[in-house]
């Protein structure tokens, strides 16, 4: 079974306990959307494992309320509230009920917002957010790392390309001779090959970039 599939079948055993009564079928309709989207599996996963009320409830849509550089703030949107969650490669954690708002200022300054009450009055009305697509139908997002067209991919993403040769930057020979070693093998030597990248150019994620085969995500290869 592939890593999807596994997700899926683990959230499904989740959906049996979770989900009210009668209303399975709704919850295993949305999760046939997002079937073969990271993101949202991560959420659904996160949602029916740890029920922020305490209660049996379903997600009935996902809606996307910023994005940026490869991080996602989404609003799973239930029958009766909805609940904040930072979602990305690196991981997924809650962020509050949608009715009270946000309160980390570390995640609005990295969203762009001057503080909880602008945040809030940009929000009131979830409807006002857009629905979250699935990531694979969504080209101007990487589909490894997610991050946006025009913006930098996580450093270690597949799909970014070496500025110096053009090929994919992970599997190129450019970091070792960049560097002068045989192997990145050190947390040092990542910083300083990240240094040495930002000073040449790193090249943004376009469109165009996207593999024609699905990606496992992204990984820094330390060899």
């Amino acid at each position: 079974m592939s890593e999807f599939g596994e997700k899926r079948e683990r959230i499904r055993n989740l959906m049996e306990y979770a989900v009210p009564e009668g209303s399975l079928d709704e919850a295993l309709d949305l999760l046939d959307i997002y079937r073969d989207d990271r993101i949202a599996l991560d959420l659904l996963h996160e949602f029916y494992a740890f029920l922020p009320e305490a209660k049996n409830d379903l997600v009935r849509e996902i809606r996307l309320a910023c994005r940026r550089q490869g991080v996602f703030l989404l609003a799973a949107m239930t029958r009766e509230s909805g609940y904040f969650y930072l979602v990305s490669s690196e991981g997924i954690e809650f962020q509050g009920t949608v009715a009270e708002g946000m309160y980390d200022q570390d995640v609005l300054d990295f969203f762009g917002y001057s503080g909880r009450e602008q945040f809030q009055a940009e929000s009131s009305r979830p409807g006002k957010f857009q629905v979250y697509e699935p990531m694979g139908s969504d080209e101007d997002l990487c589909p490894a790392c997610h991050a946006a067209t025009g913006e930098l991919h996580e450093l270690g993403c597949p799909v970014e390309l070496c500025p110096w040769c053009g090929g994919q930057l992970v599997y190129c020979s450019c970091r070792f001779e960049k560097l002068e070693v045989e192997s990145l093998s050190s947390e040092k030597d990542l910083v300083r090959f990240e240094e040495i990248l930002n000073e040449q150019g790193r090249i943004p994620y376009s469109p165009e970039q996207r593999p024609s085969f699905a990606d496992e995500g992204p990984g820094v290869i330390i060899e």
